[in-house]
């Protein structure tokens, strides 16, 4: 009998959810937890890490799962990894429901950096307003750039001080749309924005946005991860789960 583990957090982890409990399919669906009122599931739900790989070997086992689906975000890299070394353990099938990555096109000024070292040593040395649309796991090093105003744009209020000393942080949850992103970047002045290339539909009004008022964009790359099977769609993630040993690699 057929049990899923769904590591989600994305839009697409969301859609996959609800074809599993349309098509009445066992599953859980798993939260890393790190943000405050998760989106509701039509799945049983659980919050919070498994212990590394060993920790998620044992809940392979004692969950009796069958086939693991890693819809997490693309910048989710040690999850991914965890997931791969874990299921590589415990023999457990596992695909990557993976949104496609951006590509530029005509009149895009996409400046592409390897990481979050790279962004950050691509910002101008002049003060300048920065949408640093990264959430909020990776903004100690922009401190190495504190003559920036940088706005934040976050799905919870962060509760703590952030390490930035020029800082405006906007709460909202995507999708979000071209005609508001513009606006929220016309609003706050902005010159320049910092994204990582997480592709999907979701949080692209931003590229768009700045096409259209011709800001530059510093593009962080997708981190490297192991060789795994992936599906770029609710259905070729079905048939994984009828067929896991027809996918391939």
């Amino acid at each position: 009998m057929t049990r899923v583990l769904l590591l989600g957090g994305t839009t697409e982890a969301s859609q996959l959810a609800r074809a599993l409990a349309a098509a009445g399919i066992d599953a859980v669906f798993s939260y890393a937890g790190r943000t405050g009122a998760p989106v509701e599931q039509p799945l049983s739900t659980r919050i919070g890490g498994f212990g590394g790989p060993e920790g998620l070997v044992r809940c392979l086992r004692e969950e009796g799962i069958t086939h693991v689906v890693d819809a997490t975000h693309p910048f989710a890299a040690r999850m991914s990894r965890n997931a791969v070394e874990a299921c590589g353990t415990a023999n457990v099938p596992l695909c990557a429901f993976e949104r496609a990555p951006w590509a530029d096109g005509p009149g895009d000024d996409w400046r592409h950096v390897p990481d979050i070292a790279g962004a950050v040593a691509a910002l101008p040395d002049a003060p300048a307003p920065v949408f640093l649309a990264i959430g909020r796991q990776n903004l100690e090093p922009f401190a190495a750039k504190p003559q920036h105003r940088y706005l934040l744009r976050l799905v919870d209020p962060p509760g703590d001080v952030l390490p930035l000393p020029d800082t405006e942080v906007v709460i909202a949850r995507g999708p979000f749309t071209e005609a508001g992103d513009a606006a929220l970047l016309r609003t706050h002045g902005i010159e320049v924005i910092v994204a990582k290339n997480a592709g999907g539909t979701g949080a692209k009004a931003k590229l768009d946005a700045a096409r259209a008022l011709g800001l530059p964009v510093i593009l962080i790359d997708r981190p490297a991860l192991p060789t795994r099977r992936v599906a770029r769609s609710v259905e070729e993630v079905m048939d994984f789960l009828a067929h896991p040993a027809d996918l391939g690699v």
